[in-house]
């Protein structure tokens, strides 16, 4: 089953689509907002690279300097040749990918790209991201595992994220784009090739992904950005029915001492502005975003998130885990009692 769904995926992806025009929904090719430092990357990348781009998100994250990274799914080689513009000589990009057609575009091109450069830090690799342990990288090696609307496609979504945490070194992170169901996607409607091609059939429902990913070790996952996708395809709209998806970019910490929910130990932190391209402000997630120079309090995860990671050197802390304070206000969950004083009169108490 597995090698007929990496053969009808690769089938798809080498054959079927030649270039991103040839796509039927936006759930591969979703409309993003670049930032500038990043459009001016990608007017630099060869029209073959470009052509044969299909991604759901913006998975270049902040501070990149001297990183080693992995990228899933690296197709033609977008992402890996605008990170490795951004990662710089002393960092390093490997590419995965299983689909031929794809490598040869991206090999293809190394050489326009490190010349345009003036360096290369470039690597593809043929694999299947499910088997991550058959590369030859060693464990806790790398800094950033990234991925643009690929893990929808794997045959084994837990071994694709228990392989990169596996991978990763403690403070290294996952930052990667993916499409969502909002409810289970009938065995029916992902059987069909055209919607599993188009990243639909093999979307996760949004709450089974963040319980595989808990369960690997990315205690506490954080959405970074949020779009619904637009299936204008009729044949498409009519298979999947109510069902409705989203493209979702997630940030996934490698932090053991991460909790299940957010703690409260009085802790705040201040952002100081010298990330470069975040000069007045610093997203964390969807739901943390840091303006230069103000003091925020925090929880103790989103302190650990800053703290011991490559972000460190970017805030000032306030604070320790010396005292537990309990659920953060408005961002953890609600006491499984009641907080308030229920004793009615006549009742007996149990002491």
């Amino acid at each position: 089953m597995k090698n007929n769904l990496h053969d009808q995926v690769a089938a798809y992806y080498g054959q079927t689509i030649t270039t991103s025009d040839d796509l039927k929904t936006s759930a591969c090719c979703t409309n993003v907002e670049y930032p500038a430092y990043i459009k001016q990357i990608l007017s630099d990348l060869h029209d073959e690279t470009m052509a044969k781009y299909y991604g759901c998100g913006l998975t270049i994250p902040s501070q990149l300097d001297g990183l080693d990274v992995l990228d899933l799914g690296s197709g033609s080689g977008r992402d890996c040749f605008v990170l490795s513009k951004l990662i710089g000589e002393i960092g390093s990009v490997i590419g995965v990918d299983m689909t031929n057609e794809q490598l040869d575009v991206a090999n293809a091109q190394k050489a326009y790209h490190a010349e345009k450069f003036g360096f290369s830090n470039v690597e593809f690799l043929k694999g299947h991201i499910e088997q991550l342990d058959e590369l030859g990288l060693s464990k806790s090696s790398l800094d950033l595992i990234v991925s643009n609307c690929v893990v929808n496609l794997a045959s084994d979504k837990k071994a694709v994220l228990q392989g990169a945490f596996d991978l990763l070194k403690e403070g290294g992170e996952m930052y990667f784009s993916d499409v969502y169901a909002d409810r289970r996607v009938p065995k029916k409607v992902a059987a069909d090739p055209e919607v599993y091609g188009e990243c639909l059939g093999g979307a996760l429902y949004w709450n089974d992904f963040l319980n595989i990913a808990k369960d690997v070790g990315f205690t506490d996952p954080r959405a970074v950005s949020t779009d619904k996708i637009v299936i204008e395809d009729e044949r498409i709209a009519k298979v999947v029915g109510n069902i409705n998806f989203y493209s979702v970019t997630y940030r996934l910490m490698k932090l053991p001492k991460l909790e299940s929910d957010c703690e409260d130990y009085g802790q705040a932190v201040r952002y100081k502005g010298t990330i470069e391209h975040e000069k007045e402000k610093f997203v964390l997630d969807d739901h943390h975003i840091f303006e230069s120079g103000r003091i925020y309090t925090v929880c103790g995860n989103t302190y650990m998130m800053l703290h011991d990671t490559r972000f460190k050197e970017h805030f000032d802390f306030w604070g320790d885990f010396s005292t537990h304070y309990g659920i953060f206000e408005g961002c953890g969950g609600a006491a499984p009692f009641s907080t308030e004083d229920s004793k009615a009169e006549g009742v007996a108490s149990c002491c």
